[in-house]
């Protein structure tokens, strides 16, 4: 079920050789005002990633850290519901916008859904929400990944024309696993060996590395010496904002202390979905709105 037909591919991944290709579209696109100043737009167009703090405050963390629980406990088995490996505890918990008023009312709010607005000149929509949690002394790592490049092979997103908010509902020490991130690495698109089989989903979000959709170790070496490593930490309640197509990583927290972030992407509505580029079935709704 590919596009080959009808549209253009300009970022051909799951190929039997990987290769690393220039961008061919904007990170910042006209056409739109917003929160942010014209120096902050800049950071980010530069880095391809920018960090706020104090977007979320004390009552605000305390709501979505209760409406988590909550969810969690009504879901039960729900394959919403993705678990560690190790320890059977929750590791993500997708659509959260869906599933809980309260979130989706703070991720409606202008200096989360307006950043994204501003970025990608265009109206926006949530292409994908989830809570990430990665306990204390058994949080799984996540492997070195552009987000673009799976959504574009396995959910048909044309272009890099998307943007992700992650939210911090705990610190984000360097002890907890917080994100690693090559600034710069947006500008690249990293293509990745091997078509996808379908319903493999589910299997992809329990593997800290999954054999499809990961960049060869060659590559993610060479795009390291290129650009570099900065990991991301913060307070609760700071905002990561980054580009799709960036190569981010996180390690396992072996810390004592939980590292717990409500993340949400933002697609732009002029990048609708296709169907998948290099998959042969698409995802479900909880994974890639459409």
């Amino acid at each position: 079920m590919n596009n080959a037909a009808t549209l253009t591919d300009n970022y051909p991944t799951r190929v039997d050789q990987s290769e690393i290709h220039d961008r061919h579209d904007p990170v910042v696109w006209p056409g739109r005002s917003g929160p942010w100043s014209d120096t902050a737009v800049d950071d980010f167009a530069a880095n391809g990633f920018r960090s706020v703090e104090g977007v979320l405050g004390a009552d605000d963390i305390r709501d979505v850290r209760a409406e988590i629980d909550a969810v969690t406990t009504r879901l039960g088995d729900d394959e919403r519901v993705i678990r560690e490996t190790s320890d059977g505890s929750v590791r993500s918990v997708f659509a959260v916008h869906e599933l809980s008023e309260k979130i989706a009312a703070i991720i409606a709010r202008d200096e989360v859904s307006g950043v994204a607005r501003q970025l990608l000149g265009d109206d926006v929509y949530v292409h994908q929400s989830r809570v990430n949690l990665k306990p204390g002394f058994a949080g799984g790592p996540f492997y070195w990944h552009s987000d673009f490049e799976t959504w574009h092979a396995e959910d048909g997103m044309p272009s890099p024309r998307a943007v992700s908010v992650s939210l911090a509902l705990t610190p984000n020490t360097p002890f907890n696993g917080s994100l690693m991130i090559m600034p710069g690495s947006h500008r690249k698109f990293v293509s990745c060996v091997g078509r996808t089989p379908g319903e493999y989903h589910l299997e992809s979000l329990k593997s800290y590395r999954p054999p499809f959709g990961t960049p060869e170790e060659s590559d993610i070496a060479s795009m390291a010496d290129e650009y570099g490593i900065e990991q991301i930490t913060g307070g609760a309640g700071s905002a990561l904002y980054f580009d799709c197509n960036c190569l981010h990583a996180s390690a396992g927290n072996i810390s004592p202390y939980p590292r717990s972030n409500l993340f949400v992407v933002f697609n732009a509505v002029s990048n609708a979905l296709q169907e998948p580029f290099a998959a042969d079935a698409r995802r479900p709704e909880y994974l890639a709105t459409r």
